[in-house]
């Protein structure tokens, strides 16, 4: 049998890692946001020592990857339908799910004006010398109507099957609206159904709780991953366009994020980032806004946000908006390309790409790939060449860790604005979130599991 040493070297390197982690955990009782970036560090060394030697290291990371999955479309059927059979008034219902659709769609507005105005005074890709196109696979962007008709569901286990969340958050708040018309009138009859949806809802928070224990370990993986499948000889000609993608969605979750929770919630924004840490490192290296789901409710929880308002925040701030891939994303590939091509653009067309992305936003809605799929859209729309996109894959996994983590926290944000104007913020736990780990409550309001 053919042994590579080196694999097994990275193996125990990255183990020992986790051991420091472990022991950072059980015995230093070191906050939990803090390990997750000591694993982050940790998974940086462990790809640049072992680089191409990451497969067995990576399987934690996958494995992890593959239970925050599975568990996200189960956890939004209890969750959605017990919080919200928990409502009781439809037109609250629908006044909650606008205001998040609003908050959302102004976030990637934000981030496409603030995208338009950096790359056009960098000139980004305007000294970059043309590079032949490689074999380009067209994506086929959906039609309006195609769009829209497929936010409604069809076939249950095949949207679960693909990820296709829209569709199932309809159906489950289809179910809620049902028991909420019916529930005055047959209140004894649907007692045990409410039953049933609240206790599989307590039984699946403590699933994300278990899971959410392993998260450092799995940043370790993936970032180590991450850092290892990147030859940096494929990035450097491209690396003024890696550099402003990430600056623009730290902009974008610090600056941006922060003033929305301080001029229009009227909050602190330094709690929110506190607590709001763990789940953009976990969208950051597992890049799946989708598969991060669970992790935002769960912090947005933690923070003091009713949990029907982080469910259904977390899961149209995965569709719907997306800051860095449906925002950021598309307005720099298509200055890039204008730029790298020397195409005459007038202002009003600038202008015009800003209100494409927003509508793209909203347009392409549950489809796989979507960093790829909005640009391709805005370039169609706005007549560019699209073959120019596959000049910037070298870099896109890296940029899509960026993207994703933006999406997350914009959607976070959004999730928490709601609450706040509907009352619905707990302000002393929210609070408590940034306070020091000496002030943080005794009692913490989700229990940890207790594995060992």
């Amino acid at each position: 049998m053919n042994i590579n040493y080196l694999d097994w070297l990275a193996v125990l390197g990255a183990a020992a890692f986790m051991w420091v982690l472990y022991y950072l955990d059980r015995k230093k009782n070191m906050d939990f946001g803090l390990r997750t970036i000591i694993a982050m560090g940790f998974g940086v060394i462990v790809g640049l020592v072992f680089k191409g030697h990451d497969q067995y290291v990576s399987a934690v990371g996958t494995i992890y990857a593959h239970a925050i999955a599975a568990v996200v479309v189960p956890l939004l059927a209890f969750s959605i339908v017990s919080s919200l059979t928990g409502m009781g008034d439809t037109h609250k219902l629908k006044k909650v799910g606008l205001k998040t659709a609003g908050f959302l769609t102004l976030n990637t507005l934000l981030a496409s004006s603030i995208t338009l105005v950096a790359s056009f005074y960098t000139r980004i890709g305007a000294n970059l010398a043309s590079q032949p196109i490689a074999e380009y696979k067209k994506l086929e962007a959906p039609s309006f109507l195609d769009t829209i008709i497929n936010l409604f569901p069809q076939n249950l286990s095949a949207h679960w099957a693909e990820n296709q969340i829209l569709p199932l958050l309809l159906f489950f708040v289809l179910i809620a609206i049902a028991y909420n018309q019916l529930s005055a009138e047959h209140a004894e009859k649907l007692l045990p159904f409410k039953h049933f949806v609240d206790s599989g809802n307590l039984v699946m928070g403590q699933v994300i709780n278990i899971i959410i224990f392993f998260t450092p370990y799995a940043v370790l993986s993936l970032i180590a991953h991450a850092v290892s499948k990147n030859a940096l000889s494929d990035l450097l000609p491209l690396f003024s366009v890696l550099v402003l993608a990430y600056i623009l969605c730290a902009v974008q979750i610090f600056i941006v994020e922060g003033l929305l929770l301080r001029l229009i919630g009227k909050l602190n924004p330094i709690p929110f980032f506190k607590g709001m840490w763990p789940a953009g490192a976990v969208a950051f290296t597992s890049q799946s806004s989708i598969g991060t789901i669970p992790v935002t409710v769960h912090h947005l929880k933690k923070i003091g946000v009713q949990e029907d308002i982080a469910t259904l925040g977390a899961t149209l701030g995965a569709n719907i908006g997306m800051p860095g891939c449906a925002g950021i994303w598309p307005v720099l590939s298509a200055v890039f390309a204008i730029n790298l091509l020397g195409i005459d653009y007038s202002p009003m067309q600038y202008v015009f790409l800003v209100v494409l992305t927003v509508l793209v936003s909203i347009g392409t809605v549950g489809v796989p790939g979507t960093a790829t799929i909005t640009a391709t859209t805005v370039f169609l729309a706005a007549g560019l060449p699209v073959e120019i996109i596959v000049l910037l894959t070298p870099i896109s996994s890296i940029v899509d860790m960026a993207r994703t983590a933006t999406n997350v926290i914009g959607a976070a944000t959004a999730s928490t604005l709601v609450a706040k104007s509907e009352g619905l913020l707990d302000l002393e736990r929210y609070h408590a979130a940034g306070a020091a780990k000496g002030d943080e409550p005794t009692s913490k309001p989700i229990s940890e599991p207790a594995l060992w």
